[in-house]
C-alpha cells in the first residue's frame, strides 16, 4: 500500500487545545482505519512542524479525504508526502529515458 508523511503544524485553536491531542489522535487513527489505511508511526517533533505522521493508505484520493478531514477540524495544518521505498527507486529510475 503507498505511504504517505504528512507534516502538521498547530494552529492557533490546536495550541489552546493541544492537552487534549492524545484523544484527536485516536479518533484521527480511527478515521483512517474506516477509510482503509494504517498509522505507520506518529510523532511530536521540534522545528518547523509540532508533528509528523507516517501512514499507509489504499489510494491517493483516500490519503487526500483523510488529510482534509483532519485539517477540517481546526486543530492543524497539514503538508501530505506521498513516500516511496527504497525498493521502489529502481523502478522509478528505469521509466527515466536514455540520455
Amino acid at each position: 500500500m503507498p505511504k504517505y508523511v504528512t507534516l502538521m503544524k498547530m494552529t492557533d485553536q490546536g495550541s489552546k487545545d493541544f492537552r487534549n491531542a492524545p484523544e484527536r489522535l485516536e479518533s484521527g487513527t480511527k478515521l483512517l482505519e474506516k477509510l482503509g489505511g494504517k498509522l505507520i508511526g506518529f510523532y511530536l517533533v521540534m522545528g518547523e512542524y509540532d508533528y509528523v505522521g507516517i501512514g499507509e493508505c489504499p489510494s491517493d484520493e483516500v490519503a487526500t479525504a483523510f488529510s482534509l478531514a483532519i485539517s477540517s477540524a481546526g486543530n492543524v495544518k497539514t503538508t501530505t508526502l506521498k513516500a516511496f521505498s527504497k525498493e521502489e527507486i529502481p523502478g522509478i529510475l528505469k521509466m527515466l529515458p536514455k540520455s
